[in-house]
């Protein structure tokens, strides 16, 4: 239950995050990377941490009575999700600064957008000298 709880509420954030924050910000994401990936994980990941269950995952062993101890929030062991907060911290930390790296890289190498006449011709025609779709057929 726990699994399509987590599933439901990613598939309603990720859909919010592509359709309706996107196009507030406006920001260029023709593959959703980050309103899925990005918000899907994070929201994944915490969520993981809030209903980690020892029956899933003793991996925290048993206490002297022989009784599981708690392995997720629910189950009584809150720190976890503070542990899934950090691995979501580090997470992003990691995939800012490396976009921002490959960014500055590409960025100097061949640039980061084409020009907009070859834009506006289409990528298909001005990059690859072809194009994509026969429309007329």
């Amino acid at each position: 239950m726990s699994a399509l709880a987590i599933g439901f509420a990613a598939g309603l954030v990720c859909f919010f995050m592509v359709f309706i924050v996107k196009q507030f910000f406006g920001y260029d994401d023709s593959l959703d990377a980050f309103g899925v990936h990005g918000a899907g994980g994070t929201l994944g990941a915490l969520l993981t941490g809030l209903f980690a269950t020892s029956a899933i995952n003793a991996a925290l062993g048993k206490n002297a009575a022989g009784i599981p101890n708690p392995t997720g929030a629910l189950d009584g062991h809150w720190g976890q999700l503070l542990n899934q907060a950090a691995g979501v911290g580090l997470a992003w930390t990691i995939s800012i600064a490396g976009t921002l790296l490959l960014l500055f890289i590409v960025d100097k190498l061949v640039g980061l957008r084409v020009a907009p006449e070859d834009e506006a011709r289409g990528l298909d025609i001005s990059q690859h000298d072809e194009e994509g779709y026969d429309l007329n057929s």
